[in-house]
């Protein structure tokens, strides 16, 4: 089941003040960016951020799962979904630990 419009404007409506927030289909799903950074998937309307280990050290025990199937283990993010300070905070977080974008030649 393909994520709906709804739910990817909901997430990224939580996200705004973190910074320059986009969600952009790939594959029938979505990618999610922070400033260009991609640090997350929206994938049957669940929310997913990569792993890190100032995300881990931020949520405590974060629930684990695979986007989509034979994809690695990313951090499912169910119950803080309409917190969204703590949402922001979280993707800084991650964003930080992450490679910027590479740029385009």
């Amino acid at each position: 089941m393909a994520s709906d419009q709804e739910f990817v404007s909901f997430v990224t409506d939580q996200l705004e003040a973190a910074g320059d927030v986009f969600a952009k289909k790939m594959f029938g799903e979505y990618g999610v960016y922070l400033d260009g950074v991609f640090f997350g998937l929206i994938c049957d309307n669940r929310f997913f951020v990569k792993p890190t280990e100032g995300g881990r050290a931020f949520i405590g025990k974060p629930a684990e799962a695979p986007p989509y199937p034979g994809a690695k283990n990313s951090f499912l993010i169910e119950d803080k979904l309409e917190d969204r300070d703590w949402l922001c905070e979280l993707v800084k977080i991650t964003v930080k630990e992450l490679p910027p974008p590479k740029r385009k030649k």
